[in-house]
């Protein structure tokens, strides 16, 4: 349950220069990527709407190119640079003023990351050339297809840059208030002007990208000019008709001489100066394939509140703070003097109405983000978001959820994320439903994945919440046979009993101290895994007794003091799984060893999350190998080739973390007994969370 259950500051009615919000709540910008031609398409426009309909006070668009197609990162971004756009823009304004909220268009030039510039030819605007090269070792872990889909948005062509004369300075002043005019002209009520993430004037001012020595180089005063002029002049232009917002990072990561707290600090003032209502305060990872985790979009909750408190201290206008702010996050910051405001992206992609679900005193149903990065992988590709635990992204129009035709009676079984989403979903459009699981506890390899990766446990406890809700009938403890299902006389069986997981083939697989993940689940949960040492056992027994194993946290935690399994493990499958257990098992003080038998680790992790939890393994000590095969597993080693090379390692303890196969054996008993059967997640095919969600979705919606 949440630990804030009210929002009286969240919930306040808040202003920014002209413009009066119903809340503190900001969706900040998120591509969506579905414009065609710099023009706002209807998709565009059910997407903001949902969040407006939703409660959400205030709505920033997608990154708008103020001189499109120049200085574009994505041929799918709006247009501000003619008057064709405004149409699209008004229907947009239109809209969401209709669904009671506010509309606030991201303004911006890409600058040094304008794909579209490089793509057709053209340099890139920048205030210095670059000096420096980034660490592209990330992309190792990178499958040939994804590294085509990325390229394809430059065409597969290699940057050229420019260094912006004073020509170039005037016309970024001149364009960017012509676009400011244009937004004023559809009906909006604000502009965000973008001044971070490396963006064209976030480029001026760092002391990496400018090592101009005119007026617009050298001290912060300089390097910030440019931005102050095109917010001055945007100012004069439209600031008695819409508020103008300046987005800066509070503080960029991973490069020396990238801008400091206190020159945000110092710039933020400035920025007031000339003219901004409000300052937005990001964060900036200045690698992408290392830090981006850090910034723009970090992996810790609440990230960037203590930068927004310091910029605040320095301004008199509103401050708003980004970076998982999740809504106790969000009230407590607001409530302490450190923000004004809160922009939640990801978690407003995961559930649209969670300012109206706030509102109502229900908190505990919002659907949680789970920080897994799917959606932000998809604008490395210049592609939709998609959003793991809410396949309505991108497509508004399956909700709201429509009345079956035909109430049923339906058995699920298994109550994993696959069984209990389609069961919460079912139930929803008014068919009856049970849901059967063999275990003592709802969850599934969800329940497992907690162990690891914290951020589930909030889908978990959500799941809990919403069946408890809708009172469905959970029968835990209780092994489907086609005899007691049959007794519950359903008109049609789900099985979502997940996937398979066998043992190695390899020469010594079935030894007592190789573990597959589920025994190693039967281990941590205090279930009888039937092998491992007698200490392993005994533990994983007294653990239950104790009801320590009922609680996720309880067991990360007591597992950093005490681990009954040798020092020394392999794990076999460098996946998504078998990174995740060999960095948990290393942060607890385990000689760990992962191989690999392809290229690439973490697959299918989104990429940004990929790329750092490789780097968090290695940095735990933990020893990886790509390209290798393990042939054969002794009592105490495992041995493995990589190419031509014969390696072993150390193994008290072996996992076998490879090899997840989808299979539904029980699907076919029932089939064979007369019944109706659907098979979804992973036992019809292995998509862990996100494709678990969104095959249950493909069924649920249309029975």
């Amino acid at each position: 349950m949440p630990a804030t259950t009210s929002f009286p500051n969240l919930l306040a009615e808040g202003r920014i220069g002209p413009m009066t919000v119903a809340n503190r709540i900001v969706l900040p910008a998120m591509d969506m990527n579905v414009s065609h031609d710099g023009v706002v398409e209807p998709e565009d426009i059910e997407h903001y709407v949902a969040r407006a309909a939703g409660g959400t006070g205030l709505i920033i668009t997608g990154a708008s190119a103020i001189a499109y197609p120049l200085g574009a990162a994505s041929s799918k971004e709006p247009g501000l640079s003619e008057d064709r756009f405004i149409p699209g823009l008004k229907a947009l304004a239109d809209a969401v003023h209709a669904a009671g909220s506010k509309l606030c268009v991201q303004s911006t030039h890409h600058g040094k990351v304008a794909r579209i510039d490089t793509a057709a030819g053209r340099p890139l605007l920048v205030p210095s050339e670059p000096n420096y090269t980034l660490d592209m070792s990330g992309l190792a872990d990178n499958t040939p297809e994804e590294l085509m889909k990325m390229s394809s948005a430059t065409g597969g062509k290699q940057p050229t840059y420019h260094e912006a004369s004073a020509e170039d300075i005037a016309w970024l002043v001149k364009t960017w208030t012509e676009a400011a005019e244009r937004v004023a002209v559809s009906g909006a009520d604000a502009i965000e002007i973008h001044c971070a993430h490396g963006y064209v004037l976030g480029a001026f001012l760092n002391q990496v990208d400018n090592r101009r020595t005119d007026e617009y180089g050298g001290s912060l005063e300089n390097r910030a000019r440019l931005a102050c002029e095109v917010i001055s002049s945007v100012k004069a232009q439209v600031g008695d008709r819409m508020a103008v917002i300046v987005r800066v990072a509070g503080k960029e990561y991973g490069q020396e001489g990238g801008l400091s707290q206190a020159e945000a600090c110092q710039a933020a003032a400035l920025f007031e100066t000339a003219g901004a209502d409000a300052i937005h305060v990001t964060g900036w990872g200045r690698n992408p394939f290392a830090n981006f985790l850090d910034g723009p979009l970090p992996n810790k909750v609440g990230a960037f509140v203590e930068l927004a408190g310091e910029v605040k201290k320095h301004v008199s206008i509103p401050v708003i703070a980004v970076g998982r702010m999740l809504p106790d996050v969000a009230e407590k910051a607001i409530a302490e003097g450190k923000a004004d405001f809160a922009a939640m992206g990801r978690q407003l992609l995961a559930d649209a109405n969670l300012a109206n679900k706030l509102k109502a005193g229900t908190p505990e149903q919002v659907r949680p983000c789970i920080n897994c990065y799917i959606c932000v992988q998809e604008n490395f590709f210049d592609d939709v978001p998609i959003c793991a635990v809410n396949p309505a992204l991108g497509n508004e129009k399956l909700l709201p959820l429509v009345a079956a035709p035909k109430p049923e009676k339906i058995v699920i079984v298994g109550a994993g994320p696959s069984g209990l989403e389609t069961a919460r979903v079912l139930t929803e459009r008014g068919h009856h439903v049970t849901v059967l699981d063999k275990s003592d506890r709802l969850g599934g390899t969800l329940w497992f994945s907690t162990l690891t990766t914290p951020d589930n446990e909030r889908l978990l406890n959500w799941l809990k919440v919403e069946i408890e809700r809708l009172a469905i009938d959970v029968r835990l403890n209780t092994i489907a046979t086609v005899e007691n299902i049959k007794a519950l006389n359903p008109d049609r069986v789900i099985v979502a009993t997940g996937a398979v997981r066998p043992k190695p083939d390899t020469p010594g697989g079935d030894l007592p101290h190789v573990h597959t993940g589920d025994t190693m689940r039967g281990l941590m949960l205090g279930e009888d895994a039937g092998s491992g040492s007698f200490l392993m056992r005994a533990s994983a027994k007294l653990g239950k007794l104790s009801g320590v194993t009922k609680s996720p946290a309880a067991i990360r935690k007591a597992t950093k003091v005490f681990l009954p399994m040798g020092k020394d493990v392999v794990v076999i499958g460098g996946s998504l799984v078998g990174l995740e257990l060999a960095e948990f098992l290393a942060e607890r003080g385990r000689n760990v060893t992962l191989i690999e038998e392809g290229k690439q680790f973490g697959l299918p992790m989104a990429m940004p999350r990929r790329w750092k939890a490789v780097r968090n393994a290695a940095e735990h000590g933990v020893v990886m190998h790509r390209s290798a095969v393990a042939t054969r597993i002794t009592p105490d080693t495992v041995h493995f080739t990589v190419g031509e090379q014969e390696l072993s390692a150390p193994a008290s303890m072996v996992v076998y973390a490879a090899g997840t196969k989808a299979a539904a054996p029980l699907a076919d008993t029932l089939i064979a007994a007369g019944l109706d059967v659907e098979v979804i997640g992973d036992a019809s095919t292995v998509g862990y969370i996100d494709g678990a969600i969104h095959s249950a979705w493909k069924v649920a919606t249309t029975l």
